[in-house]
């Protein structure tokens, strides 16, 4: 279950899943040093407010040290922290970076109306500091004016992450979700095949024990009957039990097995997968000169497995679409850059009915795949009249 606050983000809003790690406590411990640091140069350029008491100077630097260590629960509560800051930077010239940094945090993890109020609040803060510090250093006008800027640069860039954020957990989610309805799509033709071959054996299993059957009781009917004969027949009934045995173990073995046996395929099962994919008159082949394939070198799980269903997918609408056409599969690059597979094929003969109908799930499928692990799909017709398919996937080094 996500963690909630008692601030509040609206709808709409993205919380971090976990506890925060040891590298962002030591960006929050430099952010805390770096807001310090610029408030201790405001305090000392600016000075006290005019008619304030010498005593307001050491207090204002206390305060916005304390204040600035609010950014430490930006996190868990980004809204009342922002408005922490906000409120004490209004008065205090220590009290000048945190708030933007605040409101990067409410941009970034609260809704956009909690950001938008925020950011005018802002805006508004800077108007007491103006009024109470008459003989600043710089025009009114450049302050404000560089004021405007910080704030709407700050609420522009969390926007952005969070827009970014919500893309990638989109990505993920339908990668997810078109996984699981592959798996099952998998596992339903599975189940129908198995069936399938359970009634091709039951009757052919039928039929052979029948058939014992019969010989057995011939057997047993015709007692007299010349050695050879009955020897003849014992033969044939002991031959008919062992296919009728072998055929037994058969269908079990098939039963017996699930899909969790079978280990998942990765770039080293392309070699396998393009042998089937061949056929009389329409070769396929393979030509790796990375080495993945032949177990020369390795690439990331996640990467193998991308790599051996985008040749998969690409095999299967080469048969559907372009049946007869012979292919090549091409794999290149090296590793610390990025790692390139494409199939082409040829013109081929007239596409099959169901080919005509397909809703070409299987290449939004590895499209998301593909911009799951920051890679991209490429498809389009040949001059040659045939098509090619192609894939770009970082190998990290």
């Amino acid at each position: 279950m996500s963690r909630t606050s008692a601030s509040g983000t609206g709808a709409g809003a993205v919380r971090p899943a976990r506890a925060p790690s040891a590298r962002a406590r030591v960006v929050d411990v430099a952010l805390i040093a770096m807001s310090v640091a610029w408030g201790w140069v405001a305090t000392s350029r600016l000075g006290p407010p005019a008619g304030a008491p010498d005593w307001f100077g050491p207090v204002d630097t206390v305060l916005g040290v304390l204040a600035c260590l609010a950014l430490w629960w930006r996190r868990e509560h980004p809204v009342a922290v922002g408005v922490v800051l906000v409120t004490a930077g209004t008065a205090l010239a220590s009290v000048s970076v945190a708030p933007l940094i605040a409101l990067y945090a409410v941009a970034t993890l609260a809704s956009v109306r909690a950001t938008a109020v925020l950011g005018v609040l802002n805006l508004l803060a800077f108007a007491p500091q103006v009024l109470l510090r008459p003989d600043m250093p710089a025009s009114p006008t450049l302050l404000v004016a560089s004021h405007v800027v910080g704030v709407v640069a700050a609420a522009a860039a969390g926007l952005v992450v969070r827009s970014r954020r919500q893309l990638i957990r989109s990505l993920r989610e339908r990668a997810d979700a078109a996984e699981v309805e592959a798996a099952l799509r998998a596992a339903q033709a599975q189940h129908e095949a198995r069936e399938q071959l359970a009634r091709e054996m039951h009757d052919v299993l039928g039929h052979r024990l029948s058939l014992l059957s019969v010989q057995a009781g011939a057997l047993s009917y015709n007692r007299e009957s010349a050695p050879e004969d009955a020897a003849r027949a014992m033969e044939e009934i002991r031959r008919s039990a062992h296919q009728a045995l072998q055929d037994l173990r058969e269908v079990i073995g098939v039963l017996r097995s699930r899909p969790d046996d079978v280990p998942a395929p990765d770039v080293s099962d392309i070699p396998a997968l393009v042998h089937e994919a061949g056929a009389p008159g329409a070769p396929v082949r393979l030509d790796d000169g990375t080495g993945l394939t032949r177990g020369g070198d390795e690439a990331p799980a996640i990467v193998g497995r991308t790599l051996y269903r985008f040749v998969q997918e690409a095999l299967t609408n080469v048969r559907r679409h372009a049946p007869g056409a012979s292919a090549v599969v091409r794999i290149s690059g090296e590793r610390g850059g990025a790692v390139e597979a494409e199939v082409l094929n040829g013109a081929g003969g007239v596409p099959s009915p169901a080919a005509e109908g397909a809703t070409r799930a299987g290449l939004r499928g590895l499209r998301e795949r593909a911009a799951l692990v920051g890679g991209r799909l490429e498809h389009g017709p040949t001059r040659d009249g045939g098509w090619r398919l192609a894939i770009r996937l970082p190998w990290p080094s």
